[in-house]
């Protein structure tokens, strides 16, 4: 291993098997190893000048010649980059291509998180460009062949720090046909930003979108998408001004059935900017004073109200999963620091545009469905076999009296939260059923939605910050034009792309119902979607992880502030190693180690998922309530550890206090590294299934294990945009 590092291509040739029937392997060949800069502190030791990675997974100082340090100073983060690979008797060598800063200088932990995870950050001198020739605002000619919905009464509902925004809705009570076959219902209006006006496939600014594939969120910053005469611009739907749009129009029957819908080009009129808080007590009290200030625009609140009342039963009697977990935000002052950790409220404002969106969103991809054109579905798949299995233990060893098929619905899971909504281990139950399910993908192959219980579902909401939105939306403008959309030059299918089309041959082989039947070999169109699903769906758990850093960073330098001081909490993990417990004042999950928790041995129980202690019997589980310390924080490693408060350890503790930082958590032999194998099984099966359109953040998660990933991260299948 000393001559390889982290993302280096290998091939192994297996040598023994260990103790427990794990294969052990040697590295025999390198295939593969690519450019990567290493982000690290610049040290000098002894006179000899080195960089110590960021990225843990790395395992090697990387020597720097002294010429090559550049502007650096002791101390400081650095980008490096290697000119001599490791090799088995000598460290890897580089030279400093860029300075960063200190490492408290704000917004340090987003430089590092961009660089590690190879976020694009940087909008290319060509799409700059491209950029500076487009409009400030919409032309004459941009309205040619577009509906005039500038008279509609379409409004913006968005949190109060957004700055682009992507939708639009109106509502008005309607009927559909006449006489005695007449339906009542509503005309439901849910209008997007037309990003593909501006954006032409191929151009400078598509090829930077495509590279990001997604917008990234941090506390505080967002690298977008588009650029910023896009995204908060043209493409913003800002109120009182004229915006080019794509509108799904739907007529929803009282029932929550959407009977009929239509696609076209248009040109809004926001007549207001909303947010959440303001419609939410508009709705609470139609006569109090924010129901003053907007009278106008007060009934089409309700009207809205109304129809999502209408789709919310429709969700329901769907059986869609619907899991309460809670989400949280971190309020940072002016130099990027936390100031608290506050949960967020989901109130009938947020629901409301949510179940627009879904509808939206499902018309999108029936429409592209109907028209047997390809295009990028959001795909959710059941849970598989094992995951199956191994959910029906753990609800028959917990005596929950409920199970699921072999072939489950989302109503099936539905019921056992509702079932188990009042019992005391509520949490535990309704995690495990979060575990078991899959992470949903963007793919041409549409296999439904298992979460919202959907045949089909595409992302059609958020064109300005996810490119697969954008593609629905060049498809659905194609399939008007009775014309066929033609994907973009990607570049050439690496192995990563082999890979997934061999795997999405595999997934076809085992759906194929007839003994000898074959199936179905991918066409060079087919590769091409596939292909920019898999990309699209690469980048979101990249987005996805380098968000999870920047939260765990400031999280573990907001507790460094809170060291020995007490707090009770809820475990929200339990593995082989310890538990995770997530603190009720912070938000902040972190690691208990099993030599903390007491003078016994103590077992774990993978079906019910918790230790239990042998001699007393005490068990530690999701949803347990314990009261523990901080006692250390691990700022380069993201890891928080707690030690356990127990009755008599009061005298020890406040000792603890006085003296500042905690204690050193004591380990036994082994260290915390020998059950790495366990943390990142356990932790790998709790990545969210993301539902739908905006992924909403895990509550908890600067604790993390060797393995480097946050143990807080929890699913959700509530949809936002």
């Amino acid at each position: 291993m000393r001559a390889v590092l982290h993302k280096d291509r290998v091939k192994v040739r297996i040598v023994r098997s260990d103790r427990k029937g794990r294969p052990e392997g040697r590295v025999v060949e390198i295939v593969e190893r690519p450019r990567q800069p290493i982000i690290g502190r610049l040290l000098q030791e002894g006179g000899v000048w080195l960089v110590a990675p960021e990225d843990k997974r790395y395992g090697q100082d990387v020597l720097i010649p002294k010429g090559a340090t550049g502007t650096a100073k002791p101390g400081q983060v650095v980008v490096v980059e290697l000119v001599e690979p490791p090799a088995l008797y000598g460290q890897p060598v580089g030279r400093v291509k860029e300075v960063l800063g200190e490492v408290d200088d704000p917004g340090m932990e987003i430089e590092i998180a961009v660089r590690k995870y190879s976020v694009p950050h940087e909008f290319s001198d060509g799409c700059i460009a491209l950029a500076r020739t487009l409009p400030d605002k919409v032309r004459a000619q941009d309205k040619k062949h577009r509906i005039d919905l500038t008279d509609i009464t379409l409004v913006t509902i968005d949190g109060e720090d957004a700055r682009d925004f992507d939708d639009a809705v109106y509502c008005e009570p309607s009927t559909q046909g006449r006489g005695k076959n007449a339906i009542k219902g509503w005309r439901l209006l849910v209008a997007i930003a037309d990003v593909s006006h501006y954006v032409e496939t191929g151009s400078a600014i598509d090829v930077d979108a495509y590279d990001r594939a997604t917008s990234v969120y941090f506390p505080r910053r967002v690298i977008p998408m588009l650029p910023e005469k896009l995204s908060n611009g043209l493409c913003s739907l800002n109120p009182e001004v004229e915006r080019l749009c794509m509108v799904c129009d739907m007529f929803v029957a009282s029932t929550g059935e959407v009977t009929a819908y239509q696609f076209y080009p248009a040109v809004m009129w926001s007549h207001a900017r909303f947010t959440y808080t303001e419609v939410a007590a508009i709705l609470a009290n139609t006569k109090g004073p924010e129901a003053v200030k907007r009278k106008d625009r007060v009934g089409d609140l309700l009207n809205l109200h109304d129809v999502y009342g209408a789709l919310l039963a429709s969700r329901n009697k769907r059986g869609a999963v619907d899991f309460e977990t809670v989400e949280t935000q971190i309020v940072c002052d002016e130099s990027g620091r936390i100031e608290k950790i506050v949960p967020r409220t989901r109130n009938d404002a947020h629901k409301l545009i949510e179940e627009a969106m879904l509808a939206a969103n499902v018309c999108s991809a029936d429409f592209i469905l109907q028209s047997k054109h390809p295009g990028l579905y959001r795909v959710h798949e059941g849970p598989t076999p094992e995951k199956k299995e191994i959910l029906r233990s753990y609800l028959k060893a917990t005596g929950v009296g409920l199970s699921i098929s072999d072939d489950p619905s989302p109503g099936e899971f539905q019921a056992i939260a509702a079932a188990t909504r009042d019992r005391p281990d509520a949490q535990q139950i309704h995690s495990m059923l979060l575990r078991s399910m899959q992470q949903a993908i963007y793919t041409p192959t549409n296999s439904g939605h298992f979460g919202l219980a959907f045949e089909a579902y595409t992302h059609f909401t958020s064109p300005i910050r996810r490119y697969p939105d954008l593609l629905v939306h060049r498809v659905i403008k194609a399939i008007l034009g009775k014309t066929r959309y033609q994907l973009p030059v990607l570049p050439t299918p690496g192995e990563a792309h082999a890979k997934l089309s061999r795997r999405l041959e595999k997934g076809l082989a085992s759906k194929v119902g007839e003994p000898g039947q074959q199936p179905r070999k991918l066409s060079a169109e087919g590769q091409a979607w596939e292909a920019a699903g898999l990309h699209c769906s690469a980048n979101e758990r990249r987005a996805d992880e380098a968000s999870r850093d920047v939260e765990a960073w400031l999280k573990c330098k907001y507790m460094r502030e809170h060291l020995g001081e007490e707090y009770g909490g809820v475990v929200t993990a339990a593995t082989s190693f310890g538990i995770f417990v997530t603190l009720d004042a912070m938000y902040v999950e972190g690691l208990v180690h099993i030599t903390e928790l007491g003078g016994e041995y103590f077992k774990f129980d993978e079906l019910r998922q918790e230790l239990r202690g042998e001699r007393t019997g005490i068990r530690y589980a999701i949803g347990s309530r314990v009261r523990v310390q901080v006692s250390r924080v691990d700022l380069d490693g993201r890891r928080i550890d707690f030690r356990l408060v127990r009755e008599g350890d009061d005298l020890l503790a406040r000792s603890t206090k006085d003296k500042g930082p905690g204690r050193e958590a004591p380990t036994r032999s082994g260290g915390r590294d020998e059950p790495v194998p366990e943390a990142a099984g356990a932790r790998g099966a709790r990545k969210r299934a993301e539902s739908g359109t905006r992924s909403r953040k895990p509550s908890g998660g600067a604790g993390k294990s060797a393995a480097g990933k946050s143990p807080a991260s929890k699913r959700s299948f509530k949809t936002r945009r």
